[in-house]
């Protein structure tokens, strides 16, 4: 395991390390989150195996709102809401394409995805690709770290880079919006508030 400043030359080295199958930790505008091509059914498998007993999708980072469309399918009120928050804290479960694995969703055939408000983070998606896996660095049931320091210690020897990016602006993890039932629902609150997301959206429910 390399840990490097989020600079750019170190992010290049990180987007090749993912092309090649690697795990990455690196910071963004939430926590710091572990990475890999969320199309290498291998790689993905690893970031299962990293976590623990994770047994839910992970969410996808995307570089920008465009890119989401190749993998996920927005609804009027699902772009509504990403035109008003992305980039940002804020992810969205809609529908996923055919072209997304089904290791990264657990099966399931719907997907989070976000935009990250981060220029490291989106620098990283970009020379990767354009996606992302977007979990956080931790084990799971653990803490989401705030420092590359606290996912090293989390994570260590298990991850091929490390990106240091200092301490993470928000240090939460992003709000959560399911628009995949009759009405859309704040699954998870976070940075960004049910009375936020009620500016745009009248009909969403707070799940309980």
């Amino acid at each position: 395991m390399r840990v490097l400043e989020a600079k750019p030359k170190s992010i290049k080295i990180a987007s090749e390390m993912v092309k090649r199958g690697g795990l990455v930790v690196y910071p963004t505008d939430t926590v710091y989150g572990l990475g890999c091509d969320p199309f290498n059914v291998e790689a993905v498998k690893r970031v299962f195996k990293v976590k623990g007993d994770r047994k839910t999708p992970l969410p996808i980072l995307a570089s920008s709102n465009q890119q989401v469309k190749k993998i996920a399918q927005l609804s009027k009120e699902a772009e509504k809401v990403a035109e008003r928050f992305w980039p940002g804290p804020l992810t969205i479960v809609v529908p996923k394409k055919l072209a997304l694995p089904n290791i990264v969703t657990c099966n399931v055939d719907s997907v989070g995805v976000r935009v990250p408000k981060h220029n490291s983070a989106l620098q990283l998606i970009r020379l990767s690709g354009g996606f992302l896996i977007g979990t956080s660095a931790n084990k799971t049931g653990e803490k989401p770290p705030k420092t590359a320091q606290e996912a090293a210690q989390q994570l260590g020897e298990e991850v091929d880079i490390i990106l240091d990016g200092g301490q993470v602006s928000l240090g939460v993890s992003s709000s959560v919006v399911d628009f995949t039932s009759v009405k859309p629902k704040l699954l998870r609150k976070g940075p960004i508030r049910l009375s936020d997301i009620q500016n745009i959206l009248k009909n969403i429910e707070n799940a309980k």
